[in-house]
């Protein structure tokens, strides 16, 4: 298991637990990523990284990823 913000671009991981605020989790479920969802790490840039599903994309920021198990 490793964090989100470790992740490298290209490959499908699945989301084992994440934690953080309220606000922010409720924003990534509403993207329909949860756990046991099948992500994609579309691209790493400098303080984050892009992530989705087959339906919507989402960028978040390194610290919220550092808080997501895959």
């Amino acid at each position: 298991m490793q964090a989100l913000s470790t992740a490298a671009p290209g490959k499908v991981y699945t989301i084992k637990w994440m934690f953080g605020l309220p606000e922010v989790l409720n924003i990534i479920r509403n993207c329909q990523i949860q756990e046991g969802s099948e992500i994609r790490v579309f691209e790493k840039f400098n303080g984050g990284l892009i992530i989705g599903n087959k339906h919507k994309r989402i960028a978040i920021s390194d610290d919220a990823a550092a808080r997501i198990r895959v």
